[in-house]
């Protein structure tokens, strides 16, 4: 019992263990060295009538029966002593120090051993050796029996938890091999995103490898599967590259009967024309409604003023909005939306009002939309009327580009991607150095893109946006929660959920964020990592602590939920190195869906595929004569437009009063 009498009984038996046996170490070098002492005059009667008596038990009969006895009494008390624990002290050092006693203990009776024994040395060296036993001992007996890991101050395996190790594959399943620490050693893995329809978000800092370790995976994955595919590539051709090389080796595959027909692959980008397909995103046939034409003018409109993203619902963002609106509709009525282009609809829009409202009054929807800008007009609100349109005609002013128009004003392909009869692979290229503007182009694609897609019956699709935020989408949250079962698979790379809420505002961010049912994470920092350290959770992990005093080290050990990957390690991931969490189905779940691995890349690999790499071969000629000449042609076009519509507004008695002038018309 713990009590302060026994304790200090204990201890007294101890101190006499000890004390027994160096009684019986100063007996056997007084009998074994009795000669040399009698030499020196230093024996005593008492000493010997003792020995004299203890000679007939045999324990002086051979050295080591003596020497032996007295190192068990020594271990004994070593045993029973309760030293002052210490973490400096480790069991290699204490080991040493009881060998080296040992050996200096023991091998003092080599120095008995020839004509002349030297007992000088064999008494010292037999009681250094004895001393020294026991430093060793009590050193071991200062031990902390239980690991505090001194090693990690980091508390890096502490934080360490078992993760999932078996590939699991499926027809639309992604799998990424990785590694991991556990238990002291690397274990392998697989990252396993077995429903990729439930959406896929890949952050990281530039320079953390989300498309090197993660994306281009996607891509090629998705592709060998047979997916269909929308892809934005912020770097164009970085990863058009690879979406090719994988189109062409799977090109070279014999199809299985009855398998639908390989993907034809199309790429548009505004900075190489020769190699850019011509695709107008206001197809006729796919605006049905008002609705489409109103999501279509917002998208463009909010992609090219980013801060109208949260000004959605003021006057004059909804005033442009619903100008821009018009003119589509109005040129989708025109002629069977001869001229319903971006370029005619820009071009369209710098007619003075005047005209501008005539014309558009020919389409009867439009009247609604239309009163207030006439209204404006008539009673002289010019202010107002210039803050209302010219916020549209100045923002669509900067999309009027020779190379942007010869592009918007062609039909080389349909937007229908996961059409059976006709796949696609599209790869929409964008330029850093640009971004603004072609991201506001290109936003009209996917948007149009989004809506052909997502309905039943077709293939599955696979859309993959590098770096989402340069792009706006007022409808991506519908797509992520509506379109898993019409099998549209979602990849978004963001490098920060702040960048995400600074193009698309607070509310539609932190929709995004929590809508992605798989998230993989590099370096992140802030807010970001916070959110992914709460979303992985939390674990048990070891808590030990220890106090010394002058007589004793106290030590007690619990554990305490905490988080398995703290912010403090997202924010210091290497490259390559990934947390995250992985979402599953009812017919294959997965037990542990959190994980930290490095993801493993097959680099030699990789370079010889990159090395196999071939540009975008060249689909027709484009001089700029031909750019320039498409341009002409468009402008002149939309001034030929408002002339006859102008003059058959002027012939027509029935359609005059639709004519707006301030002036009274008879």
């Amino acid at each position: 019992m713990a009590t302060g009498e026994n304790n200090q009984a204990f201890l007294k038996i101890t101190d006499m263990t000890r004390l027994m046996g160096l009684s019986l170490l100063a007996l056997h070098s007084y009998y074994f060295a009795y000669s040399w002492l009698l030499e020196l005059g230093l024996t005593h009667w008492a000493l010997d009538l003792l020995l004299i008596k203890c000679r007939h038990t045999g324990l002086f009969e051979r050295a080591y029966y003596s020497k032996g006895l007295c190192l068990i009494l020594l271990s004994i008390s070593l045993l029973g002593t309760k030293a002052r624990k210490q973490p400096g002290y480790t069991f290699t050092k204490g080991a040493l120090w009881l060998l080296l006693g040992l050996a200096m203990y023991w091998g003092s009776s080599l120095f008995l051993l020839g004509a002349q024994p030297n007992y000088y040395l064999y008494l010292a060296t037999t009681l250094l050796g004895f001393l020294v036993f026991l430093v060793g001992g009590t050193q071991l007996s200062r031990i902390l029996h239980q690991q505090f890991n001194w090693d990690h101050p980091f508390n890096d395996e502490n934080e360490t938890f078992p993760q999932f190790e078996t590939r699991l594959m499926n027809p639309y399943s992604i799998n990424l091999p990785a590694e991991y620490r556990w238990k002291n050693r690397m274990r392998s893995s697989w990252i396993n995103i077995i429903n990729p329809f439930r959406a896929l978000l890949v952050l990281g800092t530039p320079g953390s490898g989300k498309s090197y370790f993660v994306i281009r995976h996607v891509i090629t994955q998705h592709l060998e599967k047979g997916f269909t595919m929308l892809l934005y590539d912020f770097k164009y051709d970085d990863l058009t590259k690879i979406a090719y090389y994988t189109h062409r080796q799977i090109s070279k595959k014999k199809a299985l009967p009855g398998a639908p027909p390989k993907p034809s692959f199309y790429v548009i980008n505004f900075e190489d024309l020769s190699r850019s397909h011509r695709c107008n995103p206001f197809e006729v046939a796919r605006m049905k409604d008002r609705s489409d034409v109103d999501e279509l003018a917002r998208t463009l409109l909010c992609a090219l003023n980013r801060d109208w993203i949260k000004r959605q619902g003021e006057f004059f963002v909804e005033s442009a909005i619903s100008l821009v609106t018009g003119v589509i509709w109005f040129l989708k009525s025109y002629e069977q939306g001869r001229y319903c282009t971006l370029p005619h609809v820009i071009e369209l829009l710098q007619t003075d009002y005047e005209r501008l409202f005539s014309i558009l009054r020919l389409a009867p929807e439009n009247e609604t939309i239309l009163s207030m800008f006439i209204n404006a007009y008539l009673n002289g609100a010019m202010e107002q009327l210039e803050g209302q349109v010219s916020s549209a005609k100045v923002s669509l002013g900067r999309l009027s580009s020779p190379r942007l128009y010869y592009v918007l004003s062609g039909n080389d392909f349909s937007l229908d991607l996961n059409n059976p009869e006709e796949p696609k692979i599209l790869c929409l290229g964008s330029n850093p150095q640009k971004s603004q503007i072609y991201g506001a182009v290109l936003s009209l694609y996917i948007n149009q893109v989004v809506k052909l897609i997502n309905q039943p019956g077709k293939l599955p699709c696979s859309m993959v946006f590098d770096e989402f935020p340069t792009i706006f989408l007022n409808e991506m949250s519908t797509l992520i929660a509506t379109a898993r079962s019409n099998k549209v698979a979602t990849t978004l790379g963001i490098q920060d959920f702040t960048q995400l809420r600074k193009d698309y505002g607070r509310e539609q961010a932190d929709v995004l964020m929590n809508l992605a049912g798989s998230v993989i994470a590099g370096q992140v920092n802030g807010d970001t990592a916070k959110l992914l350290s709460e979303r992985i959770g939390k674990i048990l992990q070891l808590r030990p602590s220890f106090s010394v005093n002058s007589s004793d080290t106290s030590h007690s050990f619990s554990r305490q939920l905490d988080y398995a990957v703290p912010v403090s390690k997202i924010a210091t991931l290497s490259s390559g190195e990934f947390v995250g969490i992985v979402a599953d189905d009812a017919k294959c779940p997965i037990p542990k869906k959190a994980f930290h691995a490095r993801i493993v890349n097959d680099h030699k690999a990789l370079e010889k595929e990159q090395q196999a790499y071939q540009a975008f071969p060249l689909i027709r000629k484009v001089t700029p004569e031909m750019v320039q000449e498409n341009y002409t042609l468009i402008r002149r076009q939309t001034r030929e437009l408002v002339d006859s519509c102008m003059e058959r507004l002027y012939q027509d008695p029935a359609l005059r009063h639709l004519l707006v002038n301030k002036a009274p018309h008879e």
